[in-house]
């Protein structure tokens, strides 16, 4: 079951400031820990979706639904199909975060 939930602000701010590196993985870690149910200290860029976090194909698609409404962007399904990794998310969505 998908439960949507209202955040304080997004990652992008308005006046469209550069969002550092570090606030994207800082904000990933939140959602993924958030969303898989786990501490945010058992979460670190090399934490795989699948093997470590046992994400299936239902939790994978709220993970980037998540991501794309946090980081107000657009993940197409060929690309969501090769992120594996909290490091991937966060590189993916630091290469596109400012892309119109």
């Amino acid at each position: 079951m998908y439960i949507s939930r209202s955040r304080p602000s997004k990652a992008r701010a308005p006046g469209d400031r550069t969002v550092t590196e570090a606030e994207i993985e800082t904000k990933v870690i939140d959602i993924v820990a958030e969303q898989m149910g786990v501490d945010r200290a058992e979460i670190s860029r090399t934490t795989s979706f699948t093997n470590d976090l046992n994400a299936d194909s239902l939790d994978t698609v709220e993970l980037v639904m998540e991501f794309e409404d946090e980081f107000d962007t657009s993940i197409p399904d060929e690309n969501a199909e090769k992120i594996q990794t909290v490091g991937e998310a966060i590189e993916f969505i630091k290469a596109n975060l400012n892309k119109s």
